[in-house]
């Protein structure tokens, strides 16, 4: 398993999803539909899906764009407002990214229909990996817009919280350190937010990326 980081708009993350033993992909959220094929084609793989995490414009805008560009993609997503959606997926629909294991799993609340995706290679010692959208950031969590905080409680706890700790986790946006200002604002004294900020910043000085999450 691959997955090509494509930072997208202000502060978006578009995914590229690889097999690398069919040469499969599937693409999360290509808001920014030229880049995405220039991904495609700098690795020499078939895109065959798309995998919507809701229904935003920064997330869906570039669905329709993008199947006019590559005919042929079943476009996948947890609401009926997701652009071009030829497959609206429930709380645990499985699928196939080719020798890819896609679970969908339901995490309403930043939106109604909102859906992060879990991906595990079988019989593979490689960890698994989650694309939260706008549900799960490093250090924080989306805005409550459809949702309440029992819903939230619920997916960040009960369902994101009982995947494999080895799991890496990619989120829809790049976060992390306005996310920290605000838990250090809370949480002043604490060394581990302290840290975590300044490896942060350094990151973003460098010009790299705060994600995927590592695991625990």
């Amino acid at each position: 398993m691959k997955v090509e980081i494509l930072p997208a708009l202000t502060d978006n993350y578009m995914y590229l999803l690889i097999d690398q033993d069919t040469r499969e992909a599937a693409i999360v959220d290509p808001v920014q539909p030229q880049k995405v094929l220039d991904a495609v084609k700098k690795h020499g793989v078939k895109l065959t899906t798309v995998l919507t995490t809701h229904h935003h414009w920064d997330h869906a805008g570039g669905n329709e764009k993008l199947v006019k560009m590559e005919p042929g993609l079943r476009v996948l997503g947890g609401d009926s407002r997701v652009g071009a959606l030829t497959q609206r997926v429930s709380h645990l629909t499985a699928l196939q990214v080719g020798s890819l294991s896609v679970k969908c799993l339901s995490t309403p609340c930043h939106t109604s229909g909102h859906i992060c995706y879990y991906v595990t290679k079988p019989n593979s010692s490689e960890p698994p990996a989650v694309f939260t959208g706008d549900t799960l950031f490093v250090a924080g969590c989306g805005k409550f817009f459809e949702g309440t905080p029992e819903e939230m409680y619920k997916a960040l706890i009960e369902i994101l919280g009982s995947l494999d700790p080895k799991t890496r986790v990619y989120c829809g946006h790049e976060y992390t350190i306005n996310n920290l200002k605000f838990a250090r604002h809370v949480e002043p004294g604490n060394p581990n937010i302290q840290e975590k900020l300044a490896w942060a910043r350094a990151r973003y000085d460098s010009g790299e990326p705060t994600i995927p999450l590592h695991p625990r």
